[in-house]
């Protein structure tokens, strides 16, 4: 049997079993402080011998059980894990309005975004000060691709992003020194289209940035979350899989 191939089976073994992941490596929850507001993140030790840090970005609804379940396997799979909080403590949006509006605030204020990343990377050091991925879904995805674009994470050693958004904001761009981007994309994800995808290929072709980009044939936006309509089992594993080997390039172990 190949090295990838038992990479595949154990992140595949490791999904089969999240859905029932019943906290056996509960996390804790931390409040911390950026620029004098309060903001809750989660956060989880590696078993074992730390193999890195992996900061995870929220989705569009905040800090919710899905990112602290994420941490917990993480943990599990033997990296530190710290989820973040852009939106504040106590304010996890529930209606679409809201959490637009929320997405909305840091998309019109980019760099209160990237303050509010590398601030929440600084609270994450606290927890390990080994290098680090920074990884993010839907909402949380763009975001790692703003701090991606700003050059300023120091000790990072690559971005991942799972049904995020793409799209290069005008007046920015990726430095060629870019760590390693991993881009996981629904191909039927009809709020961040295949055109997205190739925009931004040619921009980072044309920069000369590493990265690597999966599409999962009939996939929706939002297709990792766990019992929602839009979950899609089989691109959930194969973007887990994808995510389990970019760490181990990236963060060795």
């Amino acid at each position: 049997m190949t090295a990838n191939s038992q990479v595949a089976i154990i992140a595949a073994m490791i999904l089969l079993c999240v859905t029932s992941f019943n906290s056996a490596n509960a996390g804790d929850s931390v409040v911390y402080s950026v620029d004098g507001s309060e903001y809750q993140g989660y956060q989880s030790k590696a078993i074992g011998a730390s193999k890195g840090l992996v900061v995870v970005i929220h989705d569009w609804d905040g800090l919710t059980s899905y990112e602290e379940r994420r941490v917990n396997l993480l943990a599990e799979m033997g990296y530190d894990a710290f989820a973040v909080d852009l939106y504040g403590k106590g304010n996890r949006p529930l209606e679409t309005g809201a959490k637009k509006a929320e997405t909305g605030k840091l998309y019109n204020d980019r760099e209160k975004m990237r303050a509010l990343i590398l601030g929440s990377l600084t609270e994450a050091r606290k927890l390990s000060s080994k290098s680090a991925v920074i990884m993010g879904y839907c909402f949380g995805g763009a975001a790692t691709l703003e701090l991606a674009r700003s050059g300023n994470a120091e000790n990072v050693k690559g971005f991942a992003t799972f049904h995020g958004g793409l799209k290069t904001p005008e007046g920015q761009s990726y430095p060629k020194n870019t760590p390693p981007l991993l881009i996981a994309h629904g191909a039927a994800d009809s709020s961040i289209t295949m055109q997205d995808v190739a925009t931004l290929s040619g921009e980072l072709e044309a920069a000369g940035v590493t990265y690597t980009m999966e599409v999962y044939s009939g996939a929706p936006h939002a297709f990792t979350v766990f019992g929602s309509d839009r979950y899609q089992e089989r691109a959930d594993k194969l973007s887990w899989e994808a995510f389990t080997k970019f760490l181990m390039a990236t963060l060795g172990g």
